[in-house]
């Protein structure tokens, strides 16, 4: 199982260092923020950037890191004991009290919607048995999902490390990656949530800081954050259609119309085009591989009227071995690179797939199975 996991983290970062080269499409469009960037969630292409790259202070969207580690130690439903060092942490909170009782899941909400200080240092104590060693987990998932701009020295993202920072594009990474997780895109788009509170007779009711999922029809999820030193941040994500977008702003005085601009820009100057169709490729006369070659995953990629005609694939495949044939499983043998501009964007890998191994069982066969399974004699010897 870790194993499987190495190889996703792996493509995802193949796919990053691929696709991720800035392409300024627009870059009339005005934001406040001092680094700014909108990319598509799928692709991961770069749609607009402002000083995407340049490390600053994050504030609270370093939570987002913090959520999807506690989501991923596959503990949501255990209960945390919260210590009292979680409970004076400064900053905003959700007044935690020390010796309560809550489960992780809750914690998190707690975390992500009203970006509670306190619950950022119960889940990294719990999780990463003390904010060091929590911090180094931060960091180690940032190395392995291609943040390589990036440092975390606490849970919450408070000004009290100076080698605490990132970019604004190592956060569209961050989001990117967390926004795979179905518990955290539903906990990230939760507008309201209702906590048990141990030691009361009412529970907590939470709203969602994220005022851009009430103003901004189009809006899915994202976190806020705020400091002194840093300013305003924020990140987002936005669907419309079939086309899912990221955007970070850093230092923006005017972070809400700042991300709304940024999205009407990508929803309006962009479609989802399909380069590549799943399934069967007719692409080689060869005796070996003729019928036999397939993609698992349709190419999809965002691009404006005007590259749309500037695409191209070529697909490469390995020599052909004549056991090849006898393979009962899927074997990978290629891939096909898409091109825009000369340029390779997007990756799949090509698949043999003997046609003797797939083949389906007519009428008469399902008919015969079902008879020889009511009589009791078993259909696989």
């Amino acid at each position: 199982m870790r194993m499987i996991s190495k190889l996703i983290i792996f493509s995802l970062m193949v796919s990053l260092l691929i696709v991720n080269i800035p392409q300024k499409v627009d870059a009339s469009l005005g934001v406040s923020a001092a680094s700014a960037v909108l990319i598509e969630q799928k692709s991961g292409r770069v749609l607009f950037e402002k000083d995407a790259h340049t490390k600053r202070r994050i504030a609270s969207i370093t939570k987002i890191m913090t959520a999807i580690l506690a989501i991923e130690s596959g503990k949501m439903d255990q209960f945390v004991k919260v210590s009292e060092k979680a409970t004076h942490t400064e900053g905003s909170s959700v007044y935690l009290k020390p010796g309560e009782k809550l489960k992780l899941n809750d914690l998190v909400y707690g975390l992500m919607l009203r970006s509670g200080n306190d619950t950022a240092v119960a889940i990294a104590e719990y999780v990463g048995g003390s904010i060091d060693g929590f911090a180094y987990l931060m960091n180690q998932k940032a190395r392995e999902i291609g943040m390589y701009d990036t440092h975390f020295a606490n849970p919450h993202g408070l000004d009290d490390h100076e080698d605490h920072y990132s970019t604004a594009y190592d956060m569209a990474i961050l989001m990117r990656y967390a926004m795979q997780n179905k518990t955290f895109q539903k906990i990230s788009g939760t507008k309201v949530y209702r906590a048990p509170n141990p030691t009361e007779n009412w529970d907590r009711v939470w709203k969602n800081k994220n005022r851009l999922l009430t103003k901004y029809k189009y809006t899915t999820g994202g976190k806020t954050g705020y400091t002194k030193l840093a300013k305003r941040t924020l990140v987002t994500t936005a669907t419309k259609g079939d086309m899912n977008l990221i955007a970070v702003t850093l230092n923006g005085p005017n972070d809400w119309n700042d991300h709304i601009s940024m999205y009407e820009g990508g929803f309006k100057g962009f479609d989802m085009t399909e380069i590549v169709t799943k399934g069967k490729l007719d692409i080689s006369k060869n005796k070996y591989y003729k019928d036999h070659l397939y993609v698992k995953k349709s190419i999809i990629y965002p691009a404006t009227n005007e590259e749309m005609e500037k695409f191209s694939v070529k697909y490469k495949l390995s020599k052909p071995t004549k056991d090849l044939k006898d393979s009962k499983n899927e074997v990978k043998v290629g891939k096909a690179a898409v091109y825009l501009d000369g340029r390779v964007v997007l990756e799949t890998p090509i698949y043999y797939e003997n046609n003797q191994t797939k083949k389906k069982k007519g009428m008469f066969d399902f008919v015969k199975d079902i008879f020889l399974s009511i009589i009791g004699v078993s259909t696989d010897g």
